[in-house]
């Protein structure tokens, strides 16, 4: 059964809506992309915006092939992914607190950031995203109840790109405003007391992710 024109415009533009809240919503993976702007440099934020993009595309895989509803009706596998996902957080919020270097001390001095791998920038934000279990419940929703039955496969991967798309480039943005060697600036009094703060949002939602239920 084919939908009307109207129906698809109407899912489009709420796939569209949907995907623009999820991303600015604040959350562990904004934290995230945030801390490594801030402490490494531009390049870590981005590649960790890009490790997050990516991620939304493995909720994506397993909402069309309806591993989501499986994962959110087994206790087990849902309370795997919520521990694991949550004691990264926890790690992270520690390590981040517990830092001895304060917010890219080397940019506000000379542009120079400290190092970090572009590959552990991208497996910080694919981790964060893809341990989500909350992440995986708003996938579960999208493609369960907004999501028509009828939809075909073609158009359901532009909806995940669409969702990915807007994920990267809203925290491509955030990289861009917390690495910025004027903010930094505006920063460097507070480094350590801001290191903190973002420590302490990690294992909160760490915290949050750990108690969260399937239903």
């Amino acid at each position: 059964m084919e939908l009307s024109i109207f129906t698809e415009s109407t899912e489009f533009l709420t796939i569209i809506s949907i995907s623009i809240f999820m991303a600015i919503s604040p959350g562990p993976d904004f934290f995230m992309v945030s801390r490594n702007s801030m402490m490494y440099n531009k390049t870590a934020g981005i590649y960790t915006a890009i490790g997050i993009s990516i991620a939304i595309w493995l909720h994506v895989a397993y909402s069309i092939a309806g591993l989501a509803i499986l994962i959110s009706k087994s206790l087990f596998l849902f309370s795997i992914i919520k521990y694991i996902g949550a004691a990264y957080l926890i790690f992270i919020g520690v390590k981040t607190i517990f830092s001895k270097s304060g917010i890219q001390q080397d940019v506000v001095k000379d542009l120079k950031g400290k190092d970090i791998r572009k590959f552990e920038s991208f497996k910080i934000g694919f981790i964060t995203n893809a341990l989500n279990p909350k992440t995986t419940i708003f996938f579960l929703s999208i493609f369960t109840q907004i999501v028509d039955k009828d939809t075909s496969l073609v158009v359901q991967i532009i909806y995940g790109g669409i969702i990915s798309l807007a994920h990267f480039l809203w925290f491509y943005c955030v990289a861009y405003f917390f690495s910025h060697p004027m903010i930094l600036r505006k920063f460097e009094r507070y480094q350590k007391r801001i290191e903190t703060l973002v420590g302490v949002a990690l294992i909160i939602f760490g915290l949050k992710v750990a108690f969260t239920k399937a239903n």
